[in-house]
């Protein structure tokens, strides 16, 4: 068992450099046992086996799938070697050292199978114990055969898995193909050379040329950031100040009422200042006795009498004016 050897901290072992063997009597089990449960000394040995470039979260889906068909299973994972790989189906990104490592680390295998047959036979299921495949169930058409797996769907062996739809192999490659110049010249500017990348010269020179531009647009680019920052800063001061102009000019209108309003201090000091100026500019009142009037010598004398002064107030109008110094005289003609 993969826990008597090895761990989670550890990478799963390859099949060929392992003593960790199922020493159980290898007993044939029916679909319907396995999903029962065996005991812990007989867990059911399930085989998957692909290529398994550029792994990714699709494989592990799969894997993943044929780790938990069972209560209690062994994983066993077989990895195609690169001779066959580009024999039956084409060149790879990954060699197959690449390949057999990325599936010793997966957390839901528990032993690879390096150079692992295209089509499995008895003598191979024979010698690792394997008591299911797991693949999904779609034919696979390889090697001059409509489905590899189909003497194992008759032996009774066979179980089914679910494809991770969006994500394979063939998807991965399709977007490098796609975007290829795009990753050229990232790994250009990462410091590869053309040569590397099987550039031609023409190409190398496009290529950082349009490297250059790039960075002239980001820097374009950061600069308008920049400058749409400052007008928000400046729009939101501006905000503020208008608000606060706002404030203050409500806090000036309410002073300026109260000071020159109907009712506002400045009304009333108006009126004190404008009733002490009427004062100093009226005339004061006469005093009640005067000196008398002293006649002439060459009249005869005649009856002496004060002076009364008529307490009346000014006369409001000329009119009223002339008629009392029509008055007055006539009076004096009286006398004389």
């Amino acid at each position: 068992l993969r826990t008597k050897c090895t761990t989670l901290t550890a990478p799963a072992p390859f099949a060929d450099e392992t003593n960790c063997q199922c020493q159980a009597p290898h007993e044939k089990l029916t679909i319907a046992q396995a999903r029962l449960g065996t005991p812990v000394d007989r867990p059911v040995r399930v085989y998957a086996d692909g290529i398994f470039d550029l792994f990714h979260s699709g494989h592990a889906r799969a894997l993943m799938q044929a780790k938990t068909l069972f209560p209690n299973s062994y994983l066993l994972v077989g990895v195609c070697s690169d001779d066959l790989t580009h024999k039956f189906k084409g060149f790879t990104v990954m060699n197959e050292a690449e390949r057999y490592e990325a599936l010793r680390h997966c957390r839901y295998v528990d032993e690879v199978i390096r150079n692992a047959p295209w089509t499995l036979t008895p003598e191979f299921l024979e010698k690792h114990k394997i008591d299911f495949v797991a693949h999904d169930d779609i034919p696979y058409s390889s090697a001059g055969s409509d489905d590899v797996y189909k003497h194992i769907k008759e032996a009774g062996m066979f179980v089914p898995t679910q494809r991770t739809e969006g994500i394979s192999t063939s998807d991965i490659i399709t977007r490098i193909v796609r975007d290829y110049d795009v990753y050229a010249r990232r790994n250009l500017q990462r410091g590869y050379t053309a040569k590397e990348l099987n550039v031609s010269f023409i190409n190398e020179k496009r290529y950082r040329f349009q490297n250059q531009v790039d960075k002239m647009k980001e820097k374009v680019k950061n600069v308008e950031e920049r400058s749409k920052e400052f007008v928000n800063r400046v729009e939101e001061k501006s905000h503020d100040l208008i608000q606060k102009w706002e404030e203050k000019s409500r806090e000036f209108i309410g002073n300026f009422l109260e000071l020159f309003g109907p009712d506002g201090a400045w009304k009333q000091m108006f009126q004190e200042r404008s009733s002490r100026m009427l004062q100093a500019l009226s005339p004061k009142q006469s005093p009640v006795s005067s000196p008398t009037r002293s006649r002439s010598p060459s009249r005869s004398p005649s009856p002496t009498f004060s002076w009364l002064p008529l307490k009346t107030s000014p006369p409001s109008s000329p009119k009223a004016a002339s008629a009392s110094i029509s008055s007055m005289s006539e009076g004096d003609e009286d006398e004389k």
